[in-house]
């Protein structure tokens, strides 16, 4: 069963007003109200996604998007049938020594509830964290190697859910375009295309 559309949108409301953290660059950043059973958590947003309004909205998304583009879904098609929530929602801001900061752990704890609500809504039966921190809000840290390539399951209630972890698609790291992560990330996708539930968004 779908969630009501409006308690999605009344969730989104109330997320775009969060001010917990004062380290973070706000304003949060949401996907669109999507009632679907797949849901994508990313990391937190870059420095683009404020301006651009959107998750997944500069580099990182573009290789994101081209992994799906096999799988059925373009851009917008993605962005029309799964949800996409995040860690953090905020930009964390930029490292002194390159990159972007990687969220506190006091961060990803004020974020977490935002995800939990959105579990609770959605209801999904399919997760796909994409790269390391969004993986750790579900499965225990481990090396990538261990990660990426194999389905594998959380549980809320009675309830159990698949989860499938992808790297982090961002350009600044060659983990996916060297072996064994090459490998291992078209094993993800692979999964991912034969799942039931992605299967159902594609054949919408």
């Amino acid at each position: 069963m779908k969630p009501a559309l409006h308690l999605l949108e009344a969730h989104q409301r109330a997320l775009r007003a969060c001010r917990l953290c004062p380290n973070m660059h706000r304003p949060p950043i949401v996907g669109a109200p999507v009632q679907s059973r797949v849901l994508l958590v990313g990391q937190a947003p870059g420095d683009k996604e404020p301006a651009l309004g959107r998750p997944f909205a500069w580099t990182a998304g573009k290789q994101l998007f081209k992994w799906f583009l096999p799988l059925g879904l373009d851009e917008e098609q993605f962005r029309a049938r799964v949800y996409i929530a995040a860690a953090c929602r905020c930009f964390p801001g930029k490292n002194p020594k390159g990159g972007d900061r990687v969220p506190s752990p006091e961060e990803l704890l004020n974020c977490r509830p935002w995800l939990e609500r959105e579990i609770e809504l959605l209801e999904p039966a399919l997760i796909l964290p994409v790269g390391r921190v969004a993986i750790e809000q579900f499965l225990p840290a481990r090396p990538l190697v261990e990660q990426i390539g194999a389905m594998q399951f959380v549980t809320r209630g009675k309830r159990r859910i698949d989860v499938i972890p992808l790297p982090h698609p961002s350009g600044a790291s060659t983990w996916p375009r060297a072996e064994p992560g090459k490998t291992l990330t078209a094993r993800a996708l692979a999964l991912i295309g034969e799942h039931p539930a992605w299967r159902a968004l594609t054949s919408a």
